[in-house]
């Protein structure tokens, strides 16, 4: 017989989903959930400048500060005895006031990415994926949202890593599912695949009961894919236009305006956008940007976006240049958070340099990706508490 999920016993009106942010950057994916239904108690990340950006844009919207602040350390301090208290203190106060608390996170990826390091668990970013897992182990919140690249999933000696991470988690209690999600499924104008896992423990067991028998833990039921405009690989399907000559008119191709870079410029105003004028200015090689063409993002570095099609994966590292579509310039802050369909109010602070600031956007979940994750999530818990 198939063994139910112990939920939070209160009505889907009345649910109260506790978030603790691990990695949380700038907080793109904390807005998300917020959005969604979910409040955000505590963050956590490890760039005292991402940390300031967090709650920079949080105060100038006026938005509510997590319950219990926010911790600027790596995820390995909670593994610690000062750490392991702190945290173990705020979850118990947070399920004292009815939360069911729940853990998100996306650890640094490019020891998984193919494009990245690839030095997969041993490398310094690799590992806390693992550190991460270890502090949902030793604190067993009532569920937990675990993103990462898509190498994690998909290459194989990164996947026995995913399995074996996955394990540790079954021996605790928890049942699974993870899914892999492209952000342009959810009108997000990229391409941008990410894996992600979601657990909830079953409170009826314990790691002693499981006597490591993983596998007989039944995984989750849950359709990941519920708020998507499209599923699979469909966005995918439409004509997208391929390459035009640099300073052309923009031409209508037919395909979804939604999911565009224009469309997405125009959305957020990107031009009168506070972080307008934050963008690299290049000393030389002018030239350059004048001559590759809109839509040309076969080179590793200097992509041309084009206006009638989506972004590539945003990702503003390891000397990758996104171009403007018809201007001879790389984009802008405030044009990256639109290719990341963040709201149009979100700001990040003017002092940031401009390294920390593609840098967090680059590193965040898409918005509208997050979003349709934490619908899924909810629908998966209001269906689950009418069930009881």
């Amino acid at each position: 017989m198939k063994k139910k999920t112990t939920l939070p016993t209160q009505t889907s009106e009345a649910l109260k989903l506790g978030v603790f942010s691990f990695f949380s950057g700038a907080g793109l994916l904390d807005f998300a959930f917020e959005d969604s239904g979910f409040e955000t108690l505590a963050m956590n990340e490890l760039s005292e400048s991402f940390t300031r950006a967090y709650f920079y844009s949080r105060e100038r919207l006026g938005r509510k500060l997590p319950k219990f602040g926010g911790k600027t350390c790596t995820v390995d301090w909670f593994l610690e005895p000062e750490g392991k208290s702190w945290l173990e203190k705020r979850i118990s106060e947070a399920r004292a006031e009815g939360y069911s608390v729940g853990f998100i996170g996306g650890p640094p990826c490019p020891d998984f990415s193919v494009g990245g390091k690839n030095r997969g668990r041993h490398g310094d970013n690799g590992r806390l994926s693992e550190s991460y897992i270890d502090v949902i182990c030793a604190q067993r919140p009532d569920w937990f949202l675990f993103e990462n690249v898509r190498g994690l999933w998909r290459t194989a000696k990164h996947r026995a890593f995913f399995e074996h991470l996955k394990e540790k988690l079954q021996k605790q209690g928890y049942q699974l599912s993870d899914k892999l999600l492209n952000s342009i499924q959810f009108g997000a104008p990229q391409d941008r695949d990410r894996i992600f896992l979601f657990g909830v423990l079953e409170r009826n067991s314990s790691s002693s009961a499981k006597n490591n028998k993983s596998s007989s833990i039944p995984s989750l039921e849950i359709d990941w894919e519920q708020s998507a405009a499209y599923r699979g690989r469909e966005a995918f399907d439409f004509p997208w236009p391929t390459t035009s000559p640099f300073g052309t008119e923009l031409a209508h191709t037919g395909c979804p305006a939604a999911l565009t870079v224009n469309y997405w410029f125009k959305k957020n105003k990107v031009e009168a956008h506070p972080n307008a004028v934050n963008y690299f200015k290049p000393r030389a090689g002018l030239s350059k940007f004048q001559v590759i063409a809109e839509g040309d993002d076969s080179k590793k570095s200097f992509k041309r976006l084009h206006r009638a099609r989506y972004s590539p994966t945003v990702c503003y590292g390891n000397n990758e240049v996104h171009l403007h579509p018809c201007l001879p310039r790389r984009i802008s802050v405030a044009e990256a958070l639109a290719l990341q369909s963040m709201p149009s109010t979100f700001v990040l602070p003017p002092d940031m340099t401009l390294s920390a600031m593609f840098k967090t956007i680059g590193n965040g979940v898409p918005y509208l990706l997050g979003a349709g994750v934490a619908q899924a999530i909810l629908h998966f818990f209001k269906k689950k508490d009418k069930s009881q």
